[in-house]
């Protein structure tokens, strides 16, 4: 029950200083631009309620009525990080619930793009996707340095991983060798 009084939303008239900037008198640059733009009255009832059209899906916080007048949507939430998203848009920005699944989302949308690329026929480029090649040419001895120590880490995480499975097996053909006396 109390999860519940936490997710609802906030009427945003109640948190001091919000909207600061929605009355232009209160603008300010407003002075300049009245000398600037003489004919322009700036005044609320003139601004529309959206700069830019809601054509896709936006997902916006609780916390917010309406959709910001000017938003990014290189592209609408889908598949199974969409669905991610979807879910942590539901809990407030003030909380873990919301943050963390955003995350995992992001990591959850790199795997889904590599796999939509294969599945058309394309391989990804690492190399310049990570920016390897600007990395060695202008940030040599950091390149250098990451790449020992991920070669290092993955040299070590096979070694460890391959060593339990010789024990086993060596364990096994000693009893092995010891049933048949």
């Amino acid at each position: 029950m109390k999860d519940n009084a936490i997710n609802t939303p906030i009427d945003p008239k109640t948190i001091k200083g919000w909207g600061i900037d929605a009355d232009p008198k209160n603008d300010p640059t407003y002075p300049m631009r009245k000398r600037m733009n003489a004919g322009e009255d700036p005044t609320p009832k003139r601004r529309p309620d959206n700069l830019q059209p809601v054509n896709v899906e936006v997902l916006k916080s609780i916390e917010r009525p309406k959709v910001s007048a000017v938003f990014g949507t290189p592209a609408p939430p889908s598949g199974l990080s969409g669905m991610i998203r979807r879910q942590a848009f539901k809990y407030s920005e003030n909380q873990y619930k919301h943050w963390l699944p955003l995350i995992v989302a992001d990591r959850v949308n790199v795997v889904e793009g590599v796999v939509t690329d294969l599945f058309q026929g394309k391989l990804p480029n690492i190399w310049a996707e990570k920016g390897y090649g600007m990395e060695w040419k202008h940030n040599r001895t950091a390149f250098v340095t990451k790449m020992a120590t991920i070669g290092a880490v993955t040299a070590g995480l096979v070694v460890w991983l391959s060593s339990g499975k010789k024990k086993k097996k060596s364990e096994f053909k000693a009893k092995d060798y010891l049933s048949r006396f």
